[in-house]
């Protein structure tokens, strides 16, 4: 499957999209549209600019109101569509998505914080920093700031970044899923806080973090941190191109190549790579090109990207005990076409689009 194909899978994907959670503002949306956002920037091509004011339409009242969205809820993981806001602001000047990244920045001014200042995960996740939620929440706060004239917010997630680092940094270079300042969850380590394993999404939602964050405010990122994780991220890649579920236990019976980890290292790898902190572009292209090459698979007429972590996380959920070892993140069902994975995907192809070696 050729390039020009894969975009031929977006475009039929974004058309049967609906909304993941009936409706509401959620991440899981906003992965998709960060990535019709990059793919609009990369192609100037008018249907991923049509999908993504199809979709948000629906979402965004003419006052920014965003449907299903509750400040009180205190969710981190609701700003990362918030990504999408300012895209659609340049290219339409609409008062109203600047208006909706206001509710949201609204939100970050009264979330609740470790006594150390970084944002809980949720309310209903007190006292707890996860990887997710960097990526969620900290490049929409330094991009609010930067529109809006407010250097106060770029210090704070800046700060809350290189706290988080230190909170949740793990083996091999990399880091594990998450930290409990309370140490009162079962996951916990008792004199650390951290949980135990290092789940590749969770590494990826960090990894693309990084970047994110290295392009928005290249003089102040931490550029030597994103490097050392990209380089730690390359030495795990297996020979296929892809990395496992679990990141640094390859070998581990059960565990498989996961594929929105791997689209998610694709981009940050590539993306790393334009903004001159290493030499990661082949790595993160034999992914992509593995991802579509071994991971779209066609049946009755549609394509869907296969091996996708459905959902996985730490705590009680769903009547789910979710303890942080290795083999619960083994146990999460394996799905085909989430939006956690196509958006990624999306997301590193509009990087290869971009990059200065030809396509």
């Amino acid at each position: 499957m050729t390039l020009p194909d894969v975009l031929e899978y977006f475009d039929a994907f974004a058309a049967r999209y609906s909304h993941y959670k009936n409706g509401s503002w959620c991440y899981e949306d906003g992965c998709v549209y960060r990535g019709l956002a990059l793919l609009h920037e990369a192609t100037g091509e008018a249907r991923w600019w049509d999908h993504l004011t199809r979709l948000t339409d629906a979402q965004i009242a003419p006052d920014g109101t965003l449907a299903g969205y509750r400040i009180d809820e205190f969710n981190i993981d609701h700003i990362l569509a918030g990504r999408c806001l300012f895209h659609l602001s340049d290219e339409t000047d609409d008062p109203r998505y600047m208006a909706a990244a206001e509710h949201l920045a609204q939100q970050l001014s009264r979330h609740p914080r470790t006594a150390a200042g970084n944002y809980w995960h949720k309310q209903r996740y007190p006292s707890q920093v996860w990887l997710d939620g960097l990526y969620m929440g900290l490049p929409f706060q330094i991009e609010y700031g930067l529109r809006t004239n407010q250097p106060a917010l770029i210090d704070d997630a800046l700060s809350q970044l290189a706290q988080a680092l230190e909170l949740t940094r793990g083996p091999a270079g990399l880091y594990v899923h998450g930290y409990d300042a309370a140490r009162a969850q079962g996951w916990a380590d008792p004199e650390t806080g951290r949980s135990a394993a290092v789940w590749a999404r969770a590494v990826g939602w960090l990894a693309m973090a990084l970047v994110d964050i290295c392009a928005l405010v290249p003089e102040r990122a931490p550029k030597r941190q994103t490097a050392e994780l990209l380089n730690a991220v390359v030495r795990q890649q297996a020979p296929s191109g892809l990395w496992p579920q679990v990141l640094d236990a390859p070998g581990l019976p059960g565990n498989y190549e996961e594929s929105s980890a791997s689209a998610m290292f694709a981009y940050a790898l590539m993306r790393g790579t334009e903004l001159g902190l290493g030499e990661w572009f082949d790595a993160g292209q034999r992914a992509h090109d593995a991802l579509i090459e071994t991971r779209l698979e066609t049946e009755g007429g549609v394509t869907r990207l296969t091996r996708i972590c459905h959902v996985a996380g730490l705590g009680g959920f769903d009547g789910k005990m979710r303890d942080g070892s290795r083999e619960y993140y083994l146990s999460e069902d394996i799905v085909a076409d989430d939006a956690k994975g196509v958006g990624p995907l999306m997301m590193a192809a509009a990087q290869r689009l971009a990059a200065r070696t030809p396509a």
